[in-house]
């Protein structure tokens, strides 16, 4: 248990469990278990993906060999993003882009957010704006509209971006929208309106169903962390 904890913190950058792991190794492991692998595993996420990381991606470049479809790419293009490889992601899934799926919905909310996190903000808001066209200028997902707003903060639109944040907060009540708008508030050495920001996840995440607790319990979690460093 030991050895799969400090695996899975170095692979997932939780450097900060380390110090606890090796050296209170039986209660260390039992808690990061707890706290960090268990919600994981209960939101569907396998850990396969980080023990074994190339395996799904040699999946699809063997696809890709077979059939150099436009679906077999895009998959491979996928499975390039979550491992954090994002500009073999990008150059698949621009590659896509032709004939048929010249706009493709799909392929452009997949840019959309491959370029966001790679730091890309700028093309990430062109590819947004696009599938927005596409899509009847509306995001789907609740995480989508919020990669948007913080595209937004990384271009230096703080009153667009303060405006979205409190936005997705009143309408959707999202506490990772409340975590980012914290941030957004310390990046600006307003520490009191970050404080603000993470007390209220901590406290909110109290009155949540328990499926939803354990969901958004990640944030909880790196919300206290940001109250501990501001004092």
């Amino acid at each position: 248990m030991q050895v799969i904890a400090i695996i899975h913190a170095l692979k997932t950058g939780r450097r900060e469990w380390l110090y606890l792991l090796i050296f209170l190794p039986l209660v260390g492991a039992v808690i990061y278990f707890f706290m960090e692998l268990l919600p994981e595993l209960t939101q569907g996420r396998s850990l396969k993906k980080y023990f074994f990381p190339k395996q799904q991606i040699n999946e699809w470049e063997r696809k890709v060999q077979i059939s150099d479809s436009i679906t077999n790419k895009f998959g491979l293009s996928k499975a390039y993003a979550e491992q954090k490889q994002y500009d073999k992601a990008i150059t698949l899934s621009l590659s896509c882009l032709k004939g048929a799926y010249s706009d493709d919905p799909a392929i452009l909310l997949q840019l959309a957010r491959q370029y966001f996190y790679n730091n890309q903000y700028k093309e990430s808001l062109t590819y947004f704006d696009q599938f927005n066209v596409k899509n009847g200028n509306k995001l789907v997902m609740p995480e989508d509209e919020l990669l948007y707003i913080r595209a937004q903060e990384n271009i230096g639109a703080l009153a667009i971006a303060d405006k979205g944040y409190r936005q997705i907060i009143r309408t959707q009540h999202s506490l990772e929208a409340m975590y980012h708008y914290g941030l957004f508030f310390k990046k600006q050495q307003q520490k009191a309106e970050a404080r603000e920001q993470f007390l209220r996840v901590r406290s909110e995440i109290k009155l949540l169903p328990k499926y939803l607790r354990k969901r958004n319990a990640i944030w909880a979690r790196k919300s206290f962390r940001e109250l501990i460093a501001l004092k």
